[in-house]
Formats: C-alpha cells, sequence, structure tokens
C-alpha cells in the first residue's frame, strides 16, 4: 500500500501510538472493486444473477464492503507502518478505528509497547571467582552415609524423643482460642530438628515420651507464606504415640546390591558415587558462574522493559506452579495471584533482553556441534538412546529448548572471557550450599 501517513507519539516508557491515514482515493478504488465483483454473482430479488445495476449492489451492500476493506486495510497497512517507522512492536497492539465515513480519508491509531534499544557497555568490570573443587575419600563416605540413611529403619524406642528420632505425634492448634485450618492432624510423622516444621514447633519434639501431652506456642515469622499465621501466636496441644530411631543398614553386599551394583562390591559404588559428585560438581561450578555474571549483567544494565512481556511471563510462571502443585483450577487458594511473580518475571524479561543483545552484537550463532553432544548427553540414559534422539531431531519445538540451552552456554562463556577470574578452592559441601 503506498501514501501511507504515518506518525509516531512516544507515551509513557515505552508506549507508543502510532496513527496511520489511508487517502480516500485509495479506499474508495478498493470498494468499488470489491462491489464490481460483488456484482457478478449478487442475488437480488427482480434480478437476474449478475445483472444487478451498481447503484442497488452499492445500495444493498456499500456499507458492508466498506467495513470489510477498511479491516482489510487495517491490518495490511500496520504491519507496512511498522516497518516504515522501524518499530518493533513487543506485543499486539490495541487499534482505535476513526470515523469510517465515504470519499473522506480514513486513520486509525494503535497503541503498544515496543522493545526497548538494548546496548551492552563495557565488561571489563566484571569479576568472577571460578570455583575449584576436588572430591574427597571423606566426601564419598558422606555419601555413603546418605545412601544408608535412604535404607534405613525406623525402630520403636522406649526413652524420651531426641534429634533424629521420628516421632508420631497429634496435634491441635489454637489461635486465640479457635482452631485453624490446617492446624490439625492426627499420626503425623516428623523427624526431630529435621527442619520439616517452623523453628518453635520443632525444638518441642525434643523430649517427648510415648503417651505425653505438652503444650506450647509458637511465634510465626512475618513473612510466613500464611497471612491468616504470619507474625501471629499459636498454641499447639501435641499427644506423642511413637518415638522411632533410625537404625542404619550394615554397609555389605546385600546393601550396595541394593543400589544397582550386581557385584555387590563396595569400591564399585564409591567410584560409581566419585563419577556422579565430579558430574554434579561440574554443573554447579557452571551453574555458579552464570550466577555470578548474570548478576553483574542485570546490575549494570539497567533496562526498561515492556509491562506486556512482563504480565506474559508473570503468567506462565504462574501456570508452571499450578501444574507442579497439581492446581487446575484458576482460584485454588494454594495458587499465588500473578502479581506475586511480577518481579521475578520482570527480572527473567530483562535477563533474556540483555542475552539477546549480546547474541545479536557478538553475532553468536548456535553451535551445531554442541546442540548434538547435548542432545546425546540427554538421550544417553535411555535403553534405546538413538530413537530419544530422533526424537529431538525431528521436532523443532525440542530442539529448538536444547539449541536455547547451548546458545546460553555460549553466551555465558562469552561473559566469562570479558571478565577478571580469580579460581577459587572450594569443599563439595561448600558449593553444594552456596
Amino acid at each position: 500500500m503506498t501514501d501511507l501517513q504515518v506518525s509516531v507519539e512516544a507515551l509513557e516508557g515505552l508506549e507508543r501510538r502510532m496513527t496511520v491515514t489511508i487517502p480516500a482515493a485509495q479506499i474508495e478504488k478498493k470498494v468499488d472493486d470489491r462491489l464490481l465483483k460483488v456484482g457478478r454473482t449478487a442475488k437480488l430479488k427482480g434480478f437476474r444473477p449478475g445483472k444487478v445495476p451498481a447503484k442497488v449492489v452499492r445500495q444493498h451492500y456499500g456499507a458492508q464492503v466498506r467495513d470489510e476493506i477498511l479491516q482489510e486495510i487495517i491490518q495490511s497497512s500496520y504491519s507496512e507502518a511498522i516497518d516504515k517507522e522501524q518499530l518493533r512492536p513487543a506485543a499486539l497492539p490495541t487499534l482505535e478505528p476513526g470515523e469510517m465515513q465515504a470519499d473522506a480519508d480514513f486513520a486509525y491509531s494503535a497503541t503498544f509497547e515496543i522493545y526497548p534499544d538494548v546496548k551492552i557497555s563495557d565488561l571489563s568490570g566484571f569479576k568472577v571467582e571460578q570455583p575449584e573443587t576436588e572430591i574427597q575419600g571423606s566426601d564419598i563416605d558422606e555419601m555413603v552415609e546418605t545412601l544408608r540413611k535412604q535404607r534405613a529403619d525406623w525402630v520403636e524406642v522406649d526413652r524420651k524423643s531426641a534429634n533424629g528420632d521420628k516421632v508420631k505425634i497429634d496435634f491441635v492448634g489454637t489461635l486465640k482460642g479457635e482452631a485453624f485450618e490446617g492446624g490439625t492432624a492426627e499420626d503425623f510423622e516428623v523427624i526431630v530438628g529435621d527442619g520439616q516444621m517452623v523453628e518453635d514447633f520443632d525444638k518441642n519434639l525434643a523430649g517427648l515420651t510415648v503417651g505425653e501431652e505438652k503444650t506450647f506456642n509458637v511465634k510465626f515469622a512475618k513473612d510466613y507464606h500464611s497471612e491468616e499465621l504470619a507474625g501471629k501466636k499459636v498454641s499447639f496441644a501435641v499427644t506423642a504415640k511413637e518415638v522411632a530411631e533410625q537404625k542404619l543398614p550394615e554397609i555389605d553386599e546385600e546393601l550396595v546390591k541394593s543400589f544397582g551394583i550386581e557385584s555387590g562390591d563396595i569400591e564399585t559404588l564409591k567410584t560409581d558415587i566419585r563419577n556422579n559428585m565430579e558430574r554434579e560438581a561440574e554443573a554447579m561450578v557452571k551453574s555458579d558462574v552464570k550466577r555470578q555474571v548474570m548478576e553483574q549483567l542485570l546490575e549494570s544494565h539497567p533496562i526498561t522493559v515492556p509491562n506486556a512481556l512482563v504480565k506474559e511471563e508473570a503468567e506462565a510462571m504462574r501456570s508452571e506452579a499450578m501444574r507442579n502443585m497439581g492446581a487446575e483450577d484458576q482460584n485454588d487458594p494454594r495458587v499465588p495471584a500473578v502479581d506475586t511473580y511480577l518481579e521475578a518475571a520482570e527480572r527473567r524479561v530483562r535477563l533474556s533482553l540483555l542475552v539477546s543483545g549480546i547474541i545479536q552484537d557478538q553475532n553468536i550463532e548456535v553451535d551445531r556441534d554442541r546442540v548434538s553432544a547435548k542432545v546425546d548427553e540427554m538421550c544417553a540414559p535411555y535403553d534405546k538412546p538413538e530413537e530419544f534422539k530422533k526424537l529431538y531431531f525431528q521436532n523443532p519445538q525440542l530442539l529448538g529448548q536444547i539449541e536455547n540451552m547451548v546458545i546460553e552456554e555460549q553466551v555465558v562463556e562469552w561473559l566469562v572471557s570479558q571478565s577478571s577470574v580469580k579460581n577459587v578452592a572450594k569443599t563439595f559441601n561448600e558449593l553444594r550450599n552456596g
């Protein structure tokens, strides 16, 4: 479409209002051409098909055709106007058509947010602490103990409960003398000192004997997830029904076989543990380094982001949370409001735009060999990895996810290359605990 008149007004932030005017002559020509086409097949009482006079066709179909033409013009001219003004809308526009009159220019406005102009500044001030860790024999022994606990039995004991014991209790919680939702349970099992319950509750579970009844107060933190209990003092009446201590299995052939080592050899198990811990350590190092450079990237580039993208990301995060908790109803009380996710969503969107800016500025292209290697890595644990690899390469959506992972790794590597890197020795537990 030619002879478009376009003006753009900057509103608040990234919002723009674009006004597009189409000359009346162009509109009338399209209307005339469409009416001529309609007239060839029009069926009106008193006229033979295709023989309806043009004036009559216009009387019957003119308004409808003009409305159709204007809708088509809005759709086609919008894209043309965007290209002409070199704008990058971040979301669909809000359209406001002007008054439609015959033989008059037609104007409409489109309001939308645009993507920000991302400019990556000097990154020479970035500093990265590169963790270095070596798996020690003590780390492996500690992991063996963890595995033993996974196979442990619980044996009832006739003594007072202590940290590490599992107690079975009934409890009733009251707030200002009234029971509250979720504050009552029977045959509830909890490991003392394991942090499953709030601190005040947990510490009162030590020293209980079977049959004992105990009443105590619990002060909930101000930021507790339940608004009803946040910052409140609650009274709990607890009855101990069972105290059990953990009985660890012997480190023998039977235990080793239970973890898939058919030979039952403890050294083979330890070798597997070492290999797994080394892979985990490598992943944690990459994650830590990524966190460091991304934090600095965000801090050094406080760009404004489109509200539409933030809201869209917040909705996606809420939907993901619903899936994770098995909630299907939007009004499920367990699901936080969308506003809860806005801050995290803004951060994600800003980081995504900055990463895209780096990819564009540095002409980073996804490494196809790394994509293939990543697919191999992800499919290796399956019984028939080749079949799963075909699935990835034949599904553009799945492959796109892998490509995004790889190119993000490439961006992180580029950011590290621009940074001052200091190697820092850390134990495996220090690395795991952050």
